[in-house]
């Protein structure tokens, strides 16, 4: 049987007969809460540093020459 204090936290149980499938199911669903919070986390971890890289690649980018606003530029003045 399940502690009264932890049946907030835990999701509603189908009708079982067996208090063994009870415990598997619940086993079950904790597992792959943990899963998907591992997933969630090293997503969140791989979105933050290709964040950071994009914004150093940009950084670097806004440094270089801008040879397509130049020769847009010289396009205008001789036309």
């Amino acid at each position: 049987m399940i502690p009264e204090n932890l049946r907030y936290i835990l999701p509603s149980l189908p009708p079982v007969a067996d208090e063994r499938i009870a415990i598997h199911h619940v086993t079950r669903e904790f597992f792959r809460e943990v899963e998907f919070r591992d997933d969630r986390r090293r997503y969140c971890q791989w979105y933050r540093q290709t964040a950071r890289q994009h914004q150093r690649e940009l950084e670097a980018m806004r440094g270089d020459i801008n040879l397509f606003g130049w020769f847009c530029q010289r396009r205008g003045k001789f036309e």
